[in-house]
């Protein structure tokens, strides 16, 4: 399964090592992500680490990992895809994650309910997503 996913996702699994981080690393999937990610995760490092009980270390190997992992992929080769995006994101900062969808044609992985309010990329959050992996 293909999937964009959005930030709150990785938040999430760095913040908590929960079943979110397992799902992260199942080579089922195969998972996207905007370039500016990277540095979302740099801007809020210290909010995340306070949020954590992991060190400044484990931290750094995470986002090692992650990146390994996610394939990012820079904003000119989906900016194309921004304007159709923008008509039905529910969300304008959102838009890049619908735009990155439509350019690859997969769905994203977010557990924002509001996403699922348009009808043009399917959304699945994480409960969706570890169902397909268990079926």
């Amino acid at each position: 399964m293909e999937l964009v996913v959005d930030a709150n996702i990785l938040f999430s699994a760095l913040i908590k090592n929960n079943v979110t981080a397992d799902i992260l690393f199942d080579n089922r999937l195969k998972l996207y992500s905007p370039e500016f990610i990277i540095i979302e995760f740099m801007k809020y490092e210290d909010l995340i680490l306070k949020k954590t009980k992991r060190t400044k270390e484990e931290f750094v190997q995470f986002m090692h990992q992650l990146k390994e992992r996610i394939i990012v992929i820079p904003k000119e080769e989906y900016l194309s895809f921004f304007e159709k995006a923008k008509k039905f994101s529910p969300d304008k900062n959102d838009i890049m994650y619908f735009a990155l969808a439509l350019k690859i044609k997969c769905s994203l992985w977010s557990n924002d309910r509001l996403l699922k309010e348009q009808d043009k990329i399917k959304v699945y959050n994480t409960k969706d997503v570890l169902e397909f992996l268990n079926k």
